[in-house]
């Protein structure tokens, strides 16, 4: 188990440089705004969503490389990308080479969230398999929070601060890169994908799996049974559906909104650009406070109760702020009920989203699967941030809030009427009640 555990983290660091990726940028926003001096609608394309159009295609794209070379190959290349990316970024000289540079890394950011939870939960044992693949989204808030604080750090060092924020990340980049050398092949991925009986059979064996003669056969079997399997030839809609549900919901909450935003968000909400900066930091621990929470239930209180709790703290959180700015009742009240949105949307939305997705599509096209629900969630996010500059320029921020909450309304309905539970349960037995379920839909 310890090996597992060892491989988990490593291979989930991936998700800290794609924490500090999203997270470093709102650092820079303003500056770079300043600097370039570009309008909020060209700010917004090229500049604050130009890494999460990348992400779209790492995501929509991802399983090719993964399916074809393997995960272990494919987490390679994402460190690649996150370097390049890292260091081009700090040193571009105009908008335009930022803006691709910034791409570059969203492709690694996309690819990441294909590659991760796919790997993870291919070498995890079924009662640890939440924690394990949650691992990957401790490490997205552990490396937000670690954005913030450089930001908070750096601001104010030179001229160009911003540089040294988004050059950070070089570091974190190379450390991965070096470790992930280290992991063995998903041994399901030799299995269904190479043929490769004997490589999967010795990792199984590294791993110390009590009966490796029952998981080769329960593979082989969903091997038969789905072998000539594709995503979209109907026996998949059900897990199709849920997929691009909770990716959906998982954006229209206004995660992205406020992680991007924050130190606007606190401007606006009257605080000074000092304590909007130390404010961003808090929703930082927030997030990591509450994500190691969600890590510790979502394999005891199951993935359906946290998406429960996270739900209600939504629109619990997001009503209050609205009803903030609309009445123009403070800062300190926007700043707790933000923090309280950001412990929700941990406990919730970001300990379940990867798990779940990466659990609900069968060995077959568990890859295209994790794409399109990936896919769908970094469609949306980048929409976000594209759009998000615009709004805020034409329209009251509690208005902008009002609607996260009726969305966060539909996902508790989503929760409650449509949404399984699916702790404890072998990746191959949920295979098979999906596509029972996808059945009966047809």
């Amino acid at each position: 188990m310890n090996k597992i555990i060892f491989w988990a983290i490593t291979v989930a660091v991936a998700g800290f440089l794609f924490g500090f990726d999203t997270a470093v940028i709102s650092g820079a926003d303003q500056p770079i705004q300043r600097l370039w001096n570009t309008s909020p609608l060209v700010h917004g394309l090229l500049i604050m969503s130009s890494a999460l159009w990348g992400t779209v295609l790492g995501a929509l794209f991802g399983s090719i490389p993964c399916d074809k070379y393997g995960r272990k190959l494919t987490l390679i290349g994402i460190g690649v990308l996150y370097l390049v990316s890292a260091l081009g970024s700090a040193i571009a000289q105009d908008p335009y080479t930022f803006s691709l540079l910034r791409f570059i890394g969203g492709l690694g950011v996309g690819a990441s969230s294909i590659a991760v939870p796919a790997y993870i939960s291919e070498i995890a044992p079924a009662k640890h398999r939440g924690r394990l693949v949650a691992m990957y989204q401790f490490q997205i808030v552990l490396g937000i929070l670690v954005a913030f604080f450089c930001n908070y750090l750096l601001a104010g060092i030179s001229e160009n601060d911003w540089r040294w924020m988004l050059g950070v990340e070089v570091i974190p980049a190379f450390i991965f890169l070096v470790l992930v050398l280290k992991v063995p092949e998903s041994p399901r991925w030799l299995l269904l994908k190479k043929n490769d009986e004997k490589h999967a059979r010795a990792v199984w064996q590294m791993m110390n799996e009590p009966d490796v003669e029952k998981i080769v056969r329960d593979v082989r079997h969903s091997q038969q049974v789905a072998s000539s399997d594709k995503l979209f030839s109907g026996k998949f809609n059900v897990p199709i559906l849920l997929a691009f549900l909770i990716a959906f919901f998982n954006q229209l909450s206004g995660i992205n909104f406020i992680i991007y935003f924050a130190p606007r968000v606190f401007e606006l909400a009257g605080m000074d650009s000092s304590s909007s900066l130390l404010s961003t930091a808090g929703v930082g621990i927030t997030n990591l406070i509450f994500t190691m929470l969600g890590l510790y239930l979502i394999d005891k209180a199951g993935r359906k109760l946290l998406m429960l709790i996270g739900s209600f703290g939504y629109i619990i959180s997001l009503s209050v702020v609205a009803w903030a700015f609309y009445t123009g009742a403070g800062g300190l009240l926007v700043v707790f009920f933000i923090f309280l949105f950001i412990a929700s949307h941990a406990i919730g939305q970001g300990a379940v989203i990867w798990v779940f997705i990466s659990e609900i599509f069968p060995n077959s096209v568990r890859a295209k699967g994790q794409s399109l629900g990936s896919g769908t969630h970094w469609v949306f996010a980048a929409l976000i941030a594209l759009l998000m500059p615009y709004f805020l320029n034409e329209f009251k921020p509690h208005i902008i809030f009002l609607f996260f909450t009726g969305m966060m309304v539909l996902q508790l309905i989503f929760v409650l009427f449509m949404m399984p539970e699916t702790k404890g349960r072998t990746l191959e037995s949920l295979s098979e009640n999906m596509s029972d379920k996808s059945a009966d839909v047809r």
